[in-house]
């Protein structure tokens, strides 16, 4: 594990998955993340890529050959991710492509992340370098899980998630059985800006979005206010979720989604897919920014 820390937040990385796992107050020490509870949901913030969500029949075509994926892609839980550079305030952890990687992605990549603390923001910036002589393909995404409540003198339902403008937005559904994004869609946001958090918010799993107007959200509670916020100007997606029984939420910036039911799986032409020229390198960051409020 590695860390960070100025005189405000803390924040520790893990070596596996390069998976942010701590964002606590220097100096209260209140917790920021999820707990990583295995008996609820054993994770912290998973990095998404080369896919986000899904594949239909776990797999997808390019140029008329069949690969298989796990579900969000091989980054999370992935133990070859090394500490590639570390400065007085950011990490940045790498994987390459090797012999490994092309069997089932058959592109010549680096993958970079950085955490950057700076006061009270953390700023996750991903790069993929193309290193391949030909376009490749992918998508990219946070899936980090916010503690709430936060404070002993709360419940699950005292938060929300406020928008940054108000929103007329539906939720694509997804498929229980398979994790594909259905056809069917359910209004969330009607001339509102904000989501109520209640454990069976997520009975039908996660909330995605495709045409949010808004780029920040901002975690709140009815007792103590603001807590924090995610930030997501690169990306177009977005998810909410947490497993129904779970005191945590994850706001998830996306570039890309799950495949669609009705998917014909090539990958050129999968949905939010990032085509990435030969030689060229693709930046995209959010940021986490705690309320000064609640960190002395």
């Amino acid at each position: 594990m590695h860390v960070l820390q100025n005189n405000k937040l803390k924040i520790a990385v893990k070596n596996i998955g390069a998976e942010l796992c701590d964002i606590s107050s220097t100096q209260n020490k209140t917790q920021f993340m999820w707990d990583a509870n295995p008996n609820v949901w054993g994770s912290y913030a998973p990095n998404l890529f080369p896919i986000i969500g899904a594949l239909k029949d776990g797999s997808y075509i390019f140029e008329d050959k069949k690969f298989s994926m796990p579900k969000h892609g091989f980054i999370r839980h992935n133990n070859d991710i090394f500490l590639h550079e570390q400065t007085e305030n950011s990490l940045t952890f790498a994987l390459f492509y090797d012999d490994e990687t092309l069997k089932n992605y058959p592109f010549k990549f680096e993958f970079y992340i950085t955490y950057l603390l700076v006061d009270n923001k953390i700023d996750v910036i991903h790069r993929i370098k193309n290193v391949d002589d030909k376009t490749i393909y992918f998508s990219v995404g946070g899936h980090p899980a916010f503690k709430c409540p936060v404070f002993e003198n709360e419940i699950y339902e005292d938060y929300s998630l406020e928008f940054e403008h108000t929103e007329t937005a539906k939720t694509h559904l997804i498929n229980m059985k398979n994790g594909l994004i259905s056809s069917e869609t359910e209004t969330v946001l009607n001339s509102s800006n904000t989501i109520n958090l209640t454990h069976n918010l997520f009975n039908r799993d996660a909330l995605v979005f495709k045409d949010l107007r808004s780029r920040k959200v901002t975690l709140k509670s009815q007792l103590n206010g603001e807590l924090l916020s995610v930030s997501y100007h690169d990306f177009p997606y977005l998810g909410i979720w947490a497993k129904p029984e779970g005191d945590y939420v994850c706001i998830e910036p996306w570039l890309g989604v799950a495949d669609s039911e009705n998917t014909n799986q090539d990958f050129k032409t999968k949905e939010g897919i990032i085509a990435l020229l030969a030689g060229k390198t693709f930046k995209a960051t959010y940021t986490i920014e705690v309320n000064n409020t609640h960190l002395v």
